[in-house]
């Protein structure tokens, strides 16, 4: 007779919005991530959150066809929370892979400096392969929770 198996743990909780493929999907994403977080109780940093989300969504928005769709997900984890955005762009974006990425973006160019803030600012980021193009993502660690 078997005994008694442990139970499942549950999924933990995320939210998850399709977002228009436009500049008008960057406040929304930095605004939905603030819900999020706030609705799932989320120990991490609301405010860097926002900004790296902004980040994603801006260069999802800058690098993909018009008219693709953008998915936003935001995951509460046992120690922070995960922040996705997904296109129909299979390429990786560049600075985001292994290994060091650029480390000084040239002062006299209006772009570059998203990813390295992306890079500096998480506990972990990456990219990854979907059935429909690919998943960028950050990871931030839980706050000291005050004494």
């Amino acid at each position: 007779m078997p005994g008694p198996t442990a139970p499942l743990p549950l999924p933990l909780p995320s939210w998850r919005i399709a977002l228009p493929h436009s500049t008008a999907a960057v406040p929304l994403a930095r605004a939905m991530v603030r819900t999020a977080l706030a609705e799932l109780e989320a120990p991490a940093d609301s405010d860097t959150a926002e900004l790296l989300t902004a980040e994603l969504v801006a260069n999802a928005v800058e690098h993909t066809p018009g008219g693709s769709p953008i998915e936003l997900v935001v995951e509460l984890l046992a120690d922070g929370c995960q922040v996705e955005v997904h296109d129909e762009e299979p390429l990786p974006p560049g600075g985001l892979g292994p290994g060091p990425g650029p480390t000084c973006p040239d002062p006299w160019q209006e772009h570059g400096r998203g990813l390295l803030l992306i890079r500096t600012l998480s506990s972990a980021c990456g990219h990854r392969r979907t059935d429909h193009g690919k998943a960028v993502w950050f990871t931030l660690p839980a706050r000291p929770r005050p004494a």
